[in-house]
């Protein structure tokens, strides 16, 4: 079952994000995960088969695994889910989870382990990323010296922008900055070195955390294709952009289109479709050693 949009009657939705439908359950949240993908920041007309379930499933993975950052989780299985929510099985199961009510905090925790993506970009122009100095010389896909954390804005509408350090530190508060960069840059390696064993580089992710109670907590979704960039090991050349498990493919795809970038997106041809569909699962295949089934199957 393919979901573009979720409806619950007689539930509260809080907001409807780029992927996610997320409704309010009184004392909880009810993180939905449909099936649509964006590209540079607009909403493709057409659904990946199964998207939503990767996401879902991925990030509960990750969750369980980089328990020693305290997250938002407190369901991930429909039959743990409150009794209001079971006439809603087909729409729900497999495909979203029951999480606690966190203050998101307002900046996207950007890691990078390896030059790539807009890191790339300004490198090239200026040597730099994110205005850190990066030693000269480095070409692209190769790895960083050492783990970056290059934070930027969160934008509901259009693009995030990349910030510095101290925009952050202004943003947050020093105390709460120099929190989430150690924990965005201890939950990054941490993934890193897994999936490496598992045969996919994490190039770059980002984190989102909230604060609950005053404590910085993990939320949202982790190391997953939408939030990261994954490219298979065995395949990794440095010098060009590797071939990747996320939705890299689809942006080269729309990159060789006439298109400005500017809503609304083009359709997508079937096998555009099936091959983001095939590359979500095959990463979650290898990083949780399950094969998915698809989301209400």
């Amino acid at each position: 079952m393919e979901i573009s949009s979720c409806e619950l009657p007689g539930i509260p939705k809080v907001r409807s994000g780029k992927v996610r439908e997320i409704f309010d359950l009184g004392d909880s949240l009810l993180f939905v995960a449909t099936d649509r993908i964006s590209a540079f920041d607009c909403i493709m007309p057409d659904p990946i088969p199964g998207k939503g379930a990767v996401l879902t499933g991925l990030s509960a993975f990750w969750f369980r695994r980089l328990d020693f950052v305290e997250n938002h989780v407190l369901a991930t299985r429909f039959d743990d889910f409150p009794k209001s929510l079971a006439p809603f099985r087909e729409q729900l199961e497999g495909r979203s989870m029951i999480v606690k009510k966190a203050a998101p905090l307002p900046v996207e925790c950007v890691v990078r382990g390896f030059l790539a993506g807009s890191g790339w970009k300004e490198y090239t122009a200026s040597g730099s990323i994110c205005g850190q100095p990066v030693p000269p010389g480095l070409r692209q896909a190769d790895a960083l010296p050492h783990t970056m954390f290059t934070p930027s804005t969160k934008a509901e509408a259009g693009h995030d922008e990349n910030i510095t350090w101290e925009d952050c530190c202004r943003m947050l508060g020093d105390a709460v900055a120099e929190q989430v960069c150690v924990l965005s840059i201890q939950l990054y390696e941490a993934g890193r070195d897994y999936a490496r064993e598992r045969g996919i580089i994490v190039a770059d992710t980002k984190f989102e955390f909230g604060l609950l109670d005053g404590r910085v907590i993990l939320i949202d979704e982790v190391l997953t294709p939408d939030s990261s960039r994954f490219w298979p090991a065995d395949r990794y050349q440095p010098g060009s952009s590797p071939p990747s498990f996320d939705k890299q493919y689809l942006r080269d795809y729309l990159e060789l289109l006439d298109w400005d970038k500017r809503p609304p997106a083009p359709k997508l041809p079937p096998e555009v479709i099936q091959q983001t569909a095939r590359k979500y699962h095959e990463a979650c295949e290898r990083l949780t050693g399950e094969s998915l089934p698809p989301a209400g199957a």
